[in-house]
């Protein structure tokens, strides 16, 4: 039996979260996240300067204690799409590129959010631990593939075909 090329339903929403991290402004960490529920997309996010300020990238990060804290963390973000068009995010999954930090172990679990979908882990922080407490699930993955997977030759078949 040929094996399908079809990613699974995780793989294919973390190589979203994988995409969006690409919209990434701080070069410190490249992070993507997608809120599904029901293998329909709800938000996106990933981690950027509030609106109005400038990028990391264009003028460097604002570390306090090592860390930056220009940006909006990937999570808050896709949690704060959600909010500002009126998305429940109860009983959704988080598709994210890296383990959350503390704070967005937090705000995910409060969002009502119930599975984590990773493939990388972050420095050791205490998300584990209130995702244990709160009974979120942790799935981790093998990285997706990083290529997409687009076949032109059989939209180029097809258009011919309806001709």
């Amino acid at each position: 039996m040929k094996k399908s090329k079809r990613p699974s339903w995780d793989q294919y929403f973390l190589k979203v979260a994988m995409l969006v991290s690409e919209r990434a402004t701080c070069p410190r960490m490249h992070c993507g996240c997608v809120l599904v529920r029901d293998k329909q997309i709800l938000s996106t996010g990933y981690n950027g300067s509030i609106p109005g300020d400038v990028h990391c990238e264009d003028d460097g990060c604002m570390l306090v204690e090592n860390h930056c804290v220009r940006t909006i963390h990937a999570e808050m973000n896709a949690i704060l799409q959600c909010s500002s068009h009126g998305v429940s995010t109860a009983n959704a999954t988080a598709y994210v590129t890296n383990m959350p930090c503390t704070n967005c172990s937090k705000a995910l679990i409060a969002a009502g959010i119930k599975e984590i979908v990773i493939f990388s882990d972050y420095h050791d922080t205490l998300a584990e631990r209130f995702f244990k407490i709160a009974k979120v699930k942790i799935k981790r993955l093998e990285m997706p593939e990083s290529e997409i997977q687009y076949d032109i030759e059989s939209f180029t078949s097809a258009k011919k075909f309806k001709k």
